[in-house]
């Protein structure tokens, strides 16, 4: 939230109840920030492969949740098990990734009361749509630069919520064509790409922000797309 001087709350961190990992139940590293209001959205942001050295300090995730906290609402990034002071063994089966997330958005589903936005990057956001298409209380998806193959588009066409898709100019693993012809299939989505950047957005970091920013601004209102 804000304070009287319009500053944005820090993140806090927080330890999330994570499923079973090993045989053992692991718990999950993530930092919190509270939105301007106790009643306001929340996004949970996931990390990118954790084999590939996704953590929730990627640049690309933590402009998400910035750009969640210039809309007011309220984040919540984690690192998937085995990776920072996640318990458990890093894993690269999609099976895993889902089951992080879905520990990670029953936790903020369990302290928050409003409106919840799943989001990623990478193999995150990947993530984020599987575990979306189950989970009745997320109502938009933003996802960025998600690889294709990861996704079941028709599971996405199904999906009744407001979606956000933000591609870079130049990125080989998840082109922006596709993503751009994906987001023509959708029912309300919006498509921005990053002009410059790859993958990677160590360059359009900012224009992935102001894209993020402005999206997450209309969660509450009436506008679609």
């Amino acid at each position: 939230m804000q304070d009287a001087g319009g500053r944005i709350a820090e993140e806090r961190s927080v330890v999330i109840a994570g499923p079973a990992s090993d045989g053992e139940i692991a718990s999950l590293d993530g930092l919190y920030r509270a939105g301007a209001s106790p009643a306001a959205g929340a996004v949970l942001i996931a990390p990118p492969h954790p084999l590939y050295g996704g953590s929730m300090e990627s640049p690309v995730v933590t402009e998400i949740a910035f750009a969640a906290a210039r809309a007011g609402l309220a984040s919540l990034r984690f690192d998937w098990r085995g990776v920072g002071a996640s318990g458990g063994t890093p894993s690269g089966e999609p099976r895993d990734h889902d089951a992080d997330y879905l520990a990670a958005l029953q936790h903020l589903a369990d302290t928050h009361p409003g409106s919840l936005c799943a989001a990623g990057y990478s193999a995150g956001a990947a993530a984020a749509a599987r575990v979306a298409m189950r989970a009745p209380r997320v109502t938009s998806l933003l996802l960025v630069a998600p690889p294709t193959a990861m996704l079941d588009a028709a599971a996405l066409e199904a999906f009744r919520g407001r979606v956000l898709l933000v591609a870079a100019e130049h990125d080989r693993i998840a082109p922006p064509d596709a993503l751009r012809a994906l987001a023509e299939r959708l029912v309300a989505a919006r498509f921005e790409c990053a002009a410059e950047a790859d993958h990677f957005f160590g360059t359009g970091l900012a224009a992935l922000g102001r894209a993020a920013a402005a999206w997450l601004a209309a969660e509450d209102s009436d506008e679609v797309g």
